[in-house]
């Protein structure tokens, strides 16, 4: 057993009330101990990341009580992508928040901010249906608190919305919880995938039910059609650095979706067959258009980026929803792709909004630093809507090609590729708008003033990452494939879980040692 399973979440867990207790009137103590925070967790995340590149499932036993009865901490090629993304991402965001000066208008930023990333990495990393829905919890908490930053009736009018749209949502996993729990007696991932398979098909009503309720949930965490209305108010509204690390949330909805019906509720299981793929599909559809309709529609810079989340984020679906290796695959290529887009976009419209009276859409005095800020605006959009060269476009092409096995394939190619031509028409206008009709609107008498270089690195580096993702998009696409093998194939995650408690797992590894389980005993 590998105690650098737990560090992801332990360690913000512990440097959030440090930062409270210790330094919560001292700006400057906060951010050095934030930021060596995060380089700590990108140093422990690459290290799992790179351990389970092989195939390797290790397992983390919290009190050393084996799974079905502890709590376990899972680290396969999945969980550890997901927690590297997240540590990478949020090194770049609070470079920005501090560079902007954003985590200063609010005591409690960093400590919200780390207590943020510990219930990002813990939903990645649990084995453990209920510890999910714990983690949830933290991100709500930690999410609401962020949104608030820096007051503002509107801001808080709309975390008011967020919340109580999620607390439905964890109202809801609950009720799917208790179901799941009367039918199998476990909440365990591998042991419920182990159980949920020997349900006859005369016993199935609860179990469907569950299935149906847990689809709901994360839909709702996803942002999908028609469970989407808390997101544009809540991510337009809500500051810029935290708008950009909320660029991961939805994708925790689109984790738990590919990891709960790739292992428990697989499109193969007899008990759950067809449920999951009959409307996600069609609701993945709709996401992308409405997304990327309302992006040709906002009359505000951060409503069209919210917007466009939101198509991103149907695009994911509809990979996810064909519930194939090439699909989930396609699928994990434009999440890592979607996530550093949003995040550059949402800080973009930031750097916007200096020297403007606000964020319409409407020709305004140039804004500082005007012309270095429209050409990353220019590079964020081309990376949104898909035109080459950047990740966007290959990440299409991969969704195209896996969807050629759908019975409507003509319907996915049709909407995606219109969809696609809608959001570089809405991108344009607003990039006109902005940076270009206002080079014909008078100079304000007092320019506000230029932001801070490392305002622009942090956005640089964003950049940067998409470019790499685009270059070696061949390597990062067959660790996907073999990430989508994994998936499907979980027996050695089972194994690993439920069989042989604190070993490390490698594919091929299908026996295990009952003598060795009973010594450990």
């Amino acid at each position: 057993m590998t105690h650098w399973i737990v560090a992801p979440v332990i360690l913000p867990a512990m440097l959030a009330p440090f930062i409270v207790l210790a330094a919560r009137y001292h700006i400057g103590i906060q951010r050095v101990f934030s930021v060596a925070g995060v380089l700590a967790l990108i140093a422990v995340a690459a290290g799992l990341a790179w351990q389970a590149s092989d195939g390797t499932v290790a397992l983390y036993r919290l009190g050393d009580w084996a799974a079905p009865f502890g709590i376990v901490l899972v680290a396969d090629r999945l969980s550890t992508m997901m927690v590297l993304l997240t540590a990478v991402l949020a090194l770049f965001v609070l470079l920005y928040a501090i560079g902007s000066g954003w985590d200063d208008r609010g005591r409690h930023f960093h400590a919200l901010y780390q207590f943020q990333l510990m219930g990002i990495m813990g939903a990645f990393l649990t084995g453990d249906l209920f510890n999910l829905f714990v983690f949830f919890e933290v991100l709500l908490i930690a999410s609401y608190g962020l949104m608030i930053h820096a007051g503002g009736n509107v801001r808080l009018r709309a975390g008011v919305q967020y919340v109580l749209f999620n607390l439905l949502g964890s109202t809801l996993f609950l009720f799917a919880l208790g179901a799941i729990y009367a039918e199998t007696g476990t909440l365990n991932m591998a042991d419920l995938a182990q159980r949920v398979a020997l349900i006859g098909p005369d016993a199935t009503v609860g179990i469907r039910l569950a299935s149906v309720l847990l689809l709901m949930v994360f839909a709702i965490k996803a942002a999908l059609v028609p469970l989407h209305f808390w997101l544009p108010s809540s991510y337009a509204e809500a500051p810029a650095p935290v708008a950009a690390l909320f660029a991961i949330m939805t994708k925790v909805g689109a984790y738990a979706i590919i990891r709960v019906y790739t292992m428990i509720f697989s499109p193969e299981l007899e008990a759950t067959a067809g449920l999951h793929g009959a409307w996600l599909l069609p609701a993945a559809l709709v996401s992308l258009a409405i997304g990327m309709i309302g992006v040709l529609g906002a009359r505000k810079l951060d409503r069209l980026v919210a917007f466009s989340v939101i198509g991103s984020m149907g695009m994911v679906m509809i990979a996810i929803s064909l519930f194939t290796p090439d699909g989930i695959a396609a699928a994990l290529y434009y999440i890592v792709h979607s996530t550093l887009a949003a995040a550059t976009l949402f800080l973009v419209a930031d750097l916007a909004r200096a020297g403007r009276a606000n964020l319409w859409l409407s020709a305004q005095a140039p804004v500082a630093g005007a012309a270095l800020t429209a050409g990353l605006f220019f590079a964020g959009a081309i990376a949104m809507t898909g035109l080459p060269p950047l990740s966007g476009f290959l990440g299409k092409l991969m969704i195209l090609r896996a969807s050629f096995t759908s019975d409507i394939a003509a319907w996915v190619w049709a909407v995606i590729l219109i969809s696609s031509l809608i959001s570089v028409v809405g991108f344009a206008r607003a990039g006109s708008v902005v940076f270009w009709k206002a080079q014909s609107v008078d100079r304000t008498d007092h320019p506000a003033e230029r932001p801070a270089p490392l305002a622009y690195a942090a956005i640089g580096g964003l950049l940067a990452l998409l470019v790499l993702h685009t270059v070696f998009a061949g390597p990062m696409h067959r660790y996907m494939i073999a990430t989508s093998a994994q998936l499907f194939a979980p027996e050695p995650y089972i194994s690993t879980v439920v069989n042989t408690p604190g070993k490390l797992s490698k594919p091929g590894d299908g026996a295990y040692d009952d003598s060795k389980q009973k010594e450990d005993h």
